[in-house]
């Protein structure tokens, strides 16, 4: 990345405190150096976490978001911090992993997204959360999100 593209990246390479909310974080981006390709990017996170809103206790995820990028990519660090704001978050499954997808979208515009988002079971019953925002591009190599039907996730 060149300086000029770096510019503007609060983030990255410095020392970042964790946003108090995901309302407070700064998702960040950089230019895509291939606009003219179709893609995949993969985010994967294994440990996500957040708040039951009714009873704080907390709520574990797995979530793969997968996406095309038009003219910009998401800077990881920025996304990371983004992701890790929800740890002292309440809200319920579906609106986490909505929130994140809605928030990508907003932040890159990107051709094609799409959130998977495995949550361990609440009350015994895991709750599954899956969004995409349209058929993918045609000829796009997509892999399986390659997290297994519930029996304990590992």
């Amino acid at each position: 990345m060149t300086e000029q593209e770096s510019d503007g990246l609060s983030q990255l390479g410095q020392k970042t405190e964790l946003p108090q909310s995901p309302d407070a974080a700064v998702i960040e981006s950089v230019p895509n150096p291939h606009p003219d390709t179709n893609y995949t990017v993969r985010f994967t996170c294994p440990e996500f976490t957040s708040i039951c809103p009714i009873t704080g206790q907390p709520d574990f995820a797995h979530l793969v978001i997968d996406y095309v990028p038009e003219a910009r990519l998401v800077e990881s660090k920025s996304l990371k911090l983004y992701l890790a704001s929800f740890r002292n978050h309440g809200a319920f499954h579906e609106d986490c992993t909505i929130a994140i997808a809605k928030r990508l979208e907003e932040v890159l515009a990107p051709r094609w997204l799409r959130i998977g988002g495995y949550w361990f079971p609440r009350g015994g019953m895991p709750i599954d959360i899956f969004y995409q925002s349209g058929s993918p591009p045609e000829g796009l190599w997509l892999p399986d999100q390659g997290v297994a039907p519930y029996r304990g996730r590992g």
